[in-house]
């Protein structure tokens, strides 16, 4: 497979799992993400979500737990030249430190039990997110946020397909990035 990764995102290092450029691009799009947007992302890993939402938003704060997955989001804030972005060594779901919040992302096991933290956090009309691997992840997740009155609430799986283009013809690769989380997305 000869995925295709954006130029900015070719400039980022890797540790952790990261989420991908055709998952971000949606998470962006669908909660309307602007320069004037508050962010609060957990489960940093490599920060690639977190530096792509400070790309665009005003203030982006992402939790991180495991100090080497920190130390290489750091990196790549510090070569991005993010000044908006801050690493925060802490668990999301003991207490969301930040108010008035637009946007809350995340990407860890148990998203389910940050809900009513984010349901706090986040201001009227807010959205939140969870990246979600496992369907049984989905479940528990869109549970909780029906138990908290979140609005608008939508499952998407976004799938990528490689085509060939060569001189026999056009067609789909046997290979591409399919399945890598579930993107359930509500609104406060």
């Amino acid at each position: 497979m000869n995925m295709f990764i954006p130029q900015p995102y070719k400039r980022l290092k890797r540790g952790p799992q990261v989420i991908l450029p055709k998952d971000i691009g949606v998470i962006m799009a669908y909660t309307g993400l602007n320069r004037e947007s508050v962010c609060v992302d957990a489960g940093t890993g490599s920060g690639w979500l977190a530096v792509s939402l400070a790309r665009v938003a005003k203030q982006v704060t992402s939790y991180e737990l495991r100090p080497e997955f920190i130390k290489i989001a750091e990196k790549n804030k510090e070569n991005e030249k993010l000044s908006n972005l801050t690493i925060r060594n802490a668990d999301i779901s003991k207490k969301i430190y930040e108010k008035d919040v637009d946007i809350i992302t995340l990407d860890m096991p148990n998203s389910d039990k940050v809900v009513s933290k984010a349901h706090k956090a986040l201001k009227p009309g807010g959205y939140i997110v969870g990246y979600l691997p496992h369907i049984e992840q989905v479940k528990a997740f869109t549970a909780k946020l029906e138990r908290y009155k979140f609005s608008n609430i939508f499952v998407a799986e976004v799938i990528i397909r490689d085509m060939l283009v060569r001189k026999e013809g056009v067609r789909p690769s046997t290979k591409g990035v399919w399945h890598t989380a579930y993107l359930a997305f509500a609104q406060k």
